[in-house]
Parts: structure tokens; C-alpha cells; sequence
């Protein structure tokens, strides 16, 4: 089969711990042409912050619009939709700041973008063809982004409790959540929705095979 005319864009949204990069991974390991999907994450695209001093870049609110660089995701995204190869950024949760290295992308039929604020900048959200949003419940949520945090990144309970009350929580309210209804499709319970899942590779397997 060949390719197709134009890539695919999918969005995948939701809070964080929601369940997006489990359905991303989910789709992607069940579809048959594994060589003609890839999964991008919006959390590479934060903004270089190299020339702030430490104690500032530790501040930075991440679940806020102005924390990521939707210029750079845009323009990468178009270089991906006319068949170009990309560098794509990497960010070290650690120094607070992009790492020096690249990751080289190859375009591919079917490109999903998961991330918290996939769906908020309308520019990125007119370059897909398919918008999910994965609506999961608060605790579970906050559950998850805990365990995440302490045992990935390192972080003790207490700055991550301050953190997810401090700016977390009202960030989803005031910019995640109501992006919800931009999606096409909303996916209840996240990675657990077999259903939901099943339905979205199904559809992307019938758009593989035109």
C-alpha cells in the first residue's frame, strides 16, 4: 500500500494523568502498519529556557499556554504534513530547561499529538484531521500524576501536592478542560476505555488502507 496523499493528524488532550499517552501507545501497538505511525508529545515542545536563572525556571508554571513553544510545534507539524524530516526538541525535567540534543523524526501517514494543550492554539488544532479529548476523573488524575512524579521525576509528596493545588488544578480549570469542546471525540476513563480505543484504531486502520 502506499502513502498517503497527505499525513493524518490526531490530537489527543486531557489533563494530566488522564490517560492520553497510554491510548497514543495503545493505538499505535495496534495497528498493523507500525512504520507508518508516530507519536509526537507536546511536553518536548516546552520553551527553552536556558538563559533563565534556576531559581526562576523552578517557578515556571507547566500546565500554563505560555509554558510551551507553539510556534516551534507548528512549524514542525507542517514540515511532518509536506513530508519533511524533523529535529525534534527534547526538555530535561530536571534542569528545568530544553536539552541540547534532537531527536530526528521521519514524517509518517498517521502523526498523533498527545499532550495537555494539544487542542487549546487554534492554528495546531486547524492541522488535524482528528480531535480527541480523554475526560478522566479528578482523582484519578491526581493519582496518577503522584505516583508519575515520585517515582519518574524524582519529586517528594509535598512539592507535588503544592504544585498540583498551587497551579495544576487551576490550569486545567481555566485552560485544559474547556478545550473539550474542540474534540471530536471525548474518551471517558482514559487508557482504561477499551471501547473508545478499539473505535479510534479501527478508524485509522480504514484510512490506512484507502
Amino acid at each position: 500500500m502506499g502513502k498517503l496523499e497527505k499525513p493524518v493528524i490526531i490530537g489527543i488532550a486531557g489533563g494530566s494523568g488522564s490517560g492520553k499517552t497510554t491510548i497514543a501507545h495503545e493505538i499505535a501497538n495496534d495497528i498493523k502498519d507500525q512504520d507508518r505511525i508516530m507519536i509526537m508529545t507536546q511536553d518536548s515542545y516546552y520553551k527553552d529556557n536556558t538563559g533563565v536563572p534556576m531559581e526562576e525556571r523552578m517557578k515556571i508554571n507547566y500546565d500554563h499556554p505560555d509554558a510551551f513553544d507553539m510556534p516551534l510545534l507548528e512549524a514542525q507539524l507542517n514540515q511532518l504534513l509536506h513530508r519533511k524530516p524533523i529535529e525534534m526538541p527534547t526538555y530535561d525535567f530536571t534542569a528545568h530547561t530544553r536539552s541540547d540534543k534532537t531527536v530526528h523524526v521521519e514524517p509518517a501517514d498517521i502523526i498523533i499529538l498527545e499532550g495537555i494543550l494539544v487542542l487549546f492554539n487554534e492554528d495546531i488544532r486547524n492541522l488535524m484531521n482528528i480531535k480527541v479529548y480523554v475526560d478522566t476523573d479528578d482523582d484519578i488524575r491526581f493519582i496518577r500524576r503522584l505516583e508519575r512524579d515520585m517515582k519518574e521525576r524524582g519529586r517528594l509528596l509535598d512539592s507535588v501536592i503544592n504544585q498540583y493545588l498551587g497551579t495544576v488544578k487551576p490550569m486545567y480549570n481555566q485552560f485544559i478542560e474547556p478545550t473539550k469542546r474542540y474534540a471530536d471525540i471525548i474518551v471517558p476513563e482514559g487508557g482504561e476505555n477499551d471501547v473508545a480505543i478499539d473505535m479510534l484504531t479501527t478508524k485509522i486502520q480504514s484510512v490506512l488502507n484507502q
